[in-house]
């Protein structure tokens, strides 16, 4: 069972913590004329969601799952948002649609929408935008992440027409160390958090892995691709990381990451960053 991986440490505390504000940001307070309506049972709810990451796992029988998928569902729904003028965020569900649907960014991200299809049929009293959402938070709990505080109340529109522009999400090479840098805290700054909060969110990498034909990229970043766990901050400190030359015997032909002494585990150049900014640095020796 997925509960037995209920081991994480008190320092996974703070990232957690910060998953947790980002997954809230652009809920509406709550609405009193909702008040009197059965609200969904997210009991039932996470035990269907359970379900699928184990059923699914199950036929996959790789060693991957949808765990890290729904996390990054949850954050590039989150992720959109701006603190100066409120737009983007997790209300509204409007990845179902264009234009954030073929956002390059977002791709890949149809796998876990379509997943979620299943849970939405047995449950269609919640939202989208909730259900997005809590599969995230109940990912990162049955991985062994701490639990994550929830609230319903996300609502979801008809279309794409009040979505944000696209470039609000993080991209991983801006062509230099220099402005991958300065693109990480921009991209973060914008929704309003810190160095420290910007080290926490990016150890959800812990989870879940990079596919060619999603991202371009190749690998996951542990050992330990289902469990949330302070091994990427630990990794990124200890390891010794270099650019990947070949993949598979043949000359690698994808866009430039860094890999591990054994060629399993691969880094993104805004990973790098984190142990290259000396600011980031100090952040990510505390969590490992």
């Amino acid at each position: 069972m997925m509960n037995a991986a209920r081991t994480a440490a008190s320092r996974l505390g703070a990232p957690a913590v910060t998953v947790s504000a980002l997954l809230l940001y652009s809920l509406p307070a709550n609405n009193p004329a909702h008040a009197k309506k059965a609200g969904p049972d997210l009991g039932k709810i996470r035990e269907s969601i359970v379900n699928l990451i184990e059923t699914d796992s199950e036929k996959r029988d790789n060693g991957t799952s949808l765990t890290g998928t729904f996390v990054r569902l949850a954050w590039h729904c989150s992720g959109s948002y701006s603190k100066e003028d409120g737009s983007g965020g997790s209300d509204g569900a409007r990845m179902r649609f264009n234009p954030e649907a073929s956002w390059g960014g977002n791709a890949g991200l149809g796998i876990a929408r379509d997943a979620l299809e299943e849970v939405k049929k047995k449950h269609p009293e919640i939202s989208y935008a909730d259900l997005y959402t809590y599969a995230g938070v109940v990912a990162i709990e049955e991985a062994g992440g701490p639990v994550i505080p929830f609230r319903l109340g996300r609502t979801d529109c008809e279309d794409g027409s009040t979505s944000p522009p696209d470039g609000r999400l993080p991209g991983a090479d801006c062509g230099s160390s220099a402005k991958t840098t300065q693109h990480v805290r921009d991209v973060f700054y914008r929704m309003g958090f810190n160095d420290r909060e910007i080290v926490a969110l990016l150890g959800a990498h812990a989870l879940g892995r990079c596919h060619t034909d999603a991202s371009g990229y190749w690998g996951p970043w542990t050992f330990a691709e289902n469990t949330m766990s302070n091994e990427y901050f630990r990794l990124l400190v200890e390891e010794r990381w270099s650019l990947k030359n070949t993949h598979e015997g043949k000359p690698w032909d994808g866009p430039d990451q860094y890999e591990d002494s054994t060629g399993q585990l691969m880094m993104l150049p805004s990973d790098m960053v984190l142990i290259k900014d000396p600011e980031f640095r100090k952040i990510v020796e505390i969590y490992a």
